[in-house]
């Protein structure tokens, strides 16, 4: 079988709209005389057999026209499996090597469902998404489109004849969808979408969501082996946030490599960022864990209805998953609670001043008031660490200026530091029953990191006794000051994730 070819880096993360496996169709062309319009939309990589031969000349794996003796050129009109918001075409000219177009364009139309091939042909106004460009032989011809927008129907020209191996229109899907219905909103037809995976080395994650049942193991979502055994997992966006009421798990084809188990997470955070949402501390899990079967389809109700926003799959050990099937209803934003309604109200000076509480970064505390208005409190926090770690030294150093020193003398704490005095005290509690020894000597190891580093000893003190931290900074000490400050940063996040718990409007 042949291989499905990868996303390129130009446009990851999008999903190819016309690909057959989400029901895209080519529907008319000038001429197919050479090669079948109908292979251009194939989701596989196209191959080449140099001693295959039809009556009509050499087989070719795509779309090709006769040679053009008289003036014009030739197109193709392309229905979208599902309708999209495009971002980029390939216009992909595998194994066209001395009769592949010198130049083609791309143009596009959002029409409803039921207008006919005749009336695309004849009656319709449309875009031009891709200016006459030229292609190179044999090759993945990339192009971002002039123009983004949401269609339903693509025609490509090509100028003057010759053939194309596939065409990949690259974008985000866009479903017409009926109000209130109950639909699987994994499905890339319903604009669901894999967005990452801890493995996908035998095929890839979006396979996952496709609309058609896979035609063999080859056509779900499998790992390679553990060495050693540990969890596997994909997360998925859904197409809208929702509230579930089921989910289909199903290893249909896998029988030897099968999961052992399986659970469902979910998590409520529409837009996530993909490293901060994969590090969330969030998720919730909806299908507790469950021993599967070979070749089979697993439904399982869910535990919290949410709404969620994506959902994670974890499968223990490794192992093939043919398709997840997650049914649900589209739902609006569950209503936030008291304190995040109150920090969304604030206006803009206000509200990063009220930040400044939590970390004394005016960066960072611009960024988080300039992002409310948050629809949780999972949003709040993963976007506070997010901001945090994209930050530069001198904010965090700008931060590190807003704590006391650890052991410092308590009214001298409450002066400086009033707005977080009582946060720092109770931050500090270890310090309580330290001996003067203790306390004499992290005042002189307090010395020695700021003549070694240039700002004071940073570190989440909750919990931890006065011999603790003290071992934390002799520990710290002898750091390189590029690592150091990593290190010192990564102690604000922690300080700055407590805080953000506590906060309540002044």
């Amino acid at each position: 079988m042949p291989k499905s070819p990868d996303t390129p880096a130009a446009f990851a993360g999008q999903i190819d709209l016309a690909s057959a496996d989400l029901g895209g169709a080519a529907l008319a062309c000038s001429d197919d005389f050479f090669a079948g319009m109908e292979h251009l939309v194939l989701p596989a990589a196209a191959v080449f057999d140099p001693d295959a031969y039809t009556e009509r000349g050499k087989l070719m794996d795509g779309w090709e026209s006769r040679r053009r003796r008289v003036p014009g050129h030739d197109w193709c009109i392309i229905k979208l499996g599902v309708p999209g918001l495009v971002r980029g075409v390939d216009i992909d000219t595998a194994y066209f090597l001395g009769n592949h177009p010198p130049y083609a364009s791309v143009e596009a139309v959002h029409l409803p469902a039921e207008t006919s091939v005749e009336a695309l042909r004849t009656a319709v106004e449309w875009t031009e998404i891709v200016p006459a460009m030229p292609l190179q032989r044999g090759a993945n011809n990339l192009q971002a489109v002039a123009v983004v927008g949401e269609w339903t129907h693509i025609r490509l020209r090509i100028f003057p004849d010759g053939g194309v191996a596939r065409l990949r229109i690259w974008g985000e899907p866009r479903p017409d969808r009926e109000a209130g219905a109950e639909v699987d909103l994994a499905c890339i037809q319903q604009g669901g979408q894999a967005l990452a995976c801890s493995d996908m080395f035998f095929s890839p994650m979006n396979n996952l969501v496709l609309p058609k049942p896979a035609n063999d193991m080859g056509g779900g979502w499998e790992t390679r082996r553990s060495r050693p055994p540990g969890d596997d997992w994909i997360i998925i966006k859904l197409g809208a946030p929702g509230m579930l009421s089921q989910v289909v798990i199903d290893t249909k084809h896998f029988k030897g490599n099968f999961p052992d188990t399986v659970a469902l997470d979910g998590l409520y955070w529409p837009d996530a960022p993909l490293p901060p949402l994969t590090e969330s501390p969030d998720w919730t899990e909806i299908v507790p864990s469950f021993e599967t079967a070979a070749d089979r389809s697993h439904s399982k109700p869910v535990a919290d209805a949410g709404p969620w926003t994506h959902v994670r799959l974890r499968i223990y050990p490794d192992g093939g998953v043919s398709r997840l099937r997650v049914f649900g209803t589209p739902a609006k934003s569950p209503q936030v609670d008291a304190r995040l309604g109150a920090l969304n109200a604030m206006d803009a000076d206000a509200a990063a001043e009220s930040m400044m509480r939590c970390c004394g970064s005016s960066r960072w505390a611009k960024r988080m008031a300039k992002a409310r208005p948050f629809v949780s409190w999972t949003q709040a926090r993963g976007l506070a660490d997010w901001f945090w770690w994209q930050l530069d030294d001198a904010d965090w150093r700008e931060a590190f200026t807003h704590h006391p020193r650890i052991g410092a003398d308590p009214a001298k704490l409450a002066a400086k530091f009033s707005a977080t005095a009582d946060w720092s005290g109770s931050e500090q509690e270890g310090m309580v029953l330290a001996t003067d020894e203790t306390i004499q000597a992290l005042v002189a190891g307090n010395t020695a990191y700021e003549e070694c580093f240039g700002y004071i000893f940073i570190v989440c003190a909750s919990g931890l006794g006065a011999e603790q931290m003290l071992d934390k900074l002799r520990a710290r000490l002898p750091h390189t000051p590029e690592n150091e400050i990593r290190i010192a940063a990564g102690e604000q996040a922690k300080i700055t994730a407590l805080r953000l718990d506590k906060w309540e409007p002044e």
